[in-house]
Parts: structure tokens; C-alpha cells; sequence
């Protein structure tokens, strides 16, 4: 067992976690935060997106040792006061979800581009999103979505 210590959404946890576990599984089961979805554990469809030290990562590739001393916001740490962040709003009214299970990771990805690149282009938002899959909604009110998130200022 190692000893990690990081801030999640805000706040200081540690924990003992085995050299070969994943952050992805640290945060959902030795945290409870259910919101990062496992949904290939080949990095392939994103749904484990969060940031890490203010980047987006697929949270199945990197081990929770590897986090260690590292800030890490996952889609529960978005909202603020109970009201929704402005990406998550604008996936919201822009009906950029079906199921939902991809969402969490398309919301972070969203905001990791929005804080690199405030106004992005239509081919911008797709080449960024490229790396996280949706097998409901075919895309377009994703990138709607994320066109409304930008207009906002998120």
C-alpha cells in the first residue's frame, strides 16, 4: 500500500491505495464519487474524464499514485451552490445528452477546452472532444452545447 494525499474538488483526501490502482477506481470507490463513469478501461470513450491539476485526463489511464499532491475536479465539484456550472447548463438546454453516461466526461473535457481556447471554432470543439465517444445523440447538440458554454463565457 502507498499513501496518496490530494485535493479533490476542493478538498484534501488521503488515502492508503494499492502502486497499480487507477485514479478512475480511487475516485468511485475509495471516494464515492460515483459521477466518473468507467466505461471501456482502455481509454478509448472518455466517460472517466476529470481534471487533473486543471487538464483533462481519462482518469482510467493514470494510477491514483501518480495523482499524488495533485488537485483533482471531478463533475460533482463543477456546480456551485447548487446551481449548475455553465457548461453543465448549457448541456442542459442545448439537450447535449441522452443517456448520460458519457456526459460527465464530455462536461470536463468541455471545460478544460473552454479555459485553453474561450471561443472555439466548430472543427475546434469536435477535434477536442474526438477523444470521448457518445453512442445516443450523434454529436450535434454536444457541440451545440459547447457552442452555448463559449457564448456564456464558461
Amino acid at each position: 500500500m502507498t499513501n496518496v494525499a490530494l485535493t479533490v474538488n476542493g478538498e484534501r483526501r488521503e488515502a492508503d491505495v494499492e502502486p497499480r490502482q487507477l485514479l478512475v477506481y480511487f475516485l468511485r470507490d475509495d471516494l464515492g464519487l460515483k459521477g466518473t463513469n468507467v466505461g471501456c478501461d482502455t481509454s478509448s470513450c472518455g466517460a472517466c474524464t476529470v481534471l487533473l491539476d486543471g487538464e483533462s485526463v481519462k482518469s482510467c489511464t493514470v494510477l491514483a499514485v501518480q495523482a499524488d499532491g495533485a488537485e483533482v475536479t471531478t463533475i460533482e465539484g463543477l456546480a456551485t451552490d447548487g446551481e449548475l456550472h455553465p457548461v453543465q447548463q448549457a448541456f442542459h438546454e442545448q439537450h447535449g445528452l441522452q443517456c448520460g453516461y458519457c456526459t460527465p466526461g464530455f462536461v470536463m473535457a468541455t471545460v478544460s477546452l473552454l479555459r485553453e481556447n474561450p471561443s472555439p471554432t466548430e472543427s475546434e470543439i469536435r477535434h477536442a472532444l474526438e477523444g470521448n465517444l457518445c453512442r445516443c445523440t450523434g454529436y450535434h447538440n454536444i457541440v451545440r452545447a459547447v457552442e452555448a458554454a463559449a457564448r456564456a463565457g464558461a
